[in-house]
């Protein structure tokens, strides 16, 4: 499934056991790799679970391969939710500057982030995280960015300034309320159909004609 319906199956294997062990990789991993491998784990367990003995294991190298890269379990977490950011930032923004209609390009926003899925377990995980020093600043800065975005877009369709904040903050509220109650409540997510009628009435509710 691709939409926040089925972010629970996203973050675990569907059979509830581990991932079979790697084999021993012969080629040295990069600081890149070591970082995606953080960012799955904090998909499926949190961002607690981050330790460099189980990623080795996963990734099937020694430790020595991390402190090749990173002088501490800190450098890694701060390096992989760097990643996110720019990942995003760069998937999400880049293309929609390729859509020069602003109705068009934030209906295409809403339907991107409605059926993105890794990329919300994860920022969920970080939500859990806030009181962590490394974790709030980047929540800090993806979130700011993200309403500027939404500011900015609102504009563009003709809002007035607080208007336009005012609309940013229902949709980004709406977002995250969202998506907390698909991952807390697993009574509440909806069917595929159900969902899509959801997003329709989301772009109709925020996005006037």
């Amino acid at each position: 499934m691709d939409t926040l319906t089925g972010m629970t199956s996203a973050a675990a294997p569907a059979s509830g056991k581990p991932n079979p062990k790697p084999p021993e990789r012969s080629g040295r991993l990069s600081a890149e790799d070591w970082a995606q491998a953080a960012l799955d784990l904090i998909a499926e367990q949190g961002v607690a679970a981050v330790a460099v003995e189980p990623l080795a294991r996963r990734l099937g190298v020694t430790k020595g391969s991390f402190y090749w890269h990173f002088p501490s379990r800190d450098a890694l977490l701060q390096a992989a939710l760097e990643r996110w950011e720019t990942v995003e930032q760069e998937a999400v923004f880049g293309e929609l500057e390729k859509i020069s209609d602003p109705h068009e390009r934030l209906r295409a926003l809403i339907h991107m982030v409605a059926h993105e899925i890794k990329s919300h377990v994860i920022y969920s995980a970080m939500l859990q995280a806030l009181d962590h020093p490394i974790v709030q600043p980047v929540i800090g800065r993806v979130s700011e960015r993200r309403l500027e975005y939404l500011t900015a877009s609102f504009r563009q369709v003709g809002f007035g300034r607080s208007a336009a904040q005012h609309r940013a903050r229902l949709a980004y509220t709406a977002y995250v309320g969202f998506l907390q109650l698909s991952l807390q409540l697993p009574q509440s997510r909806l069917d595929h159909d159900t969902f899509d009628e959801y997003i329709e009435h989301v772009m109709a509710t925020l996005i006037p004609r």
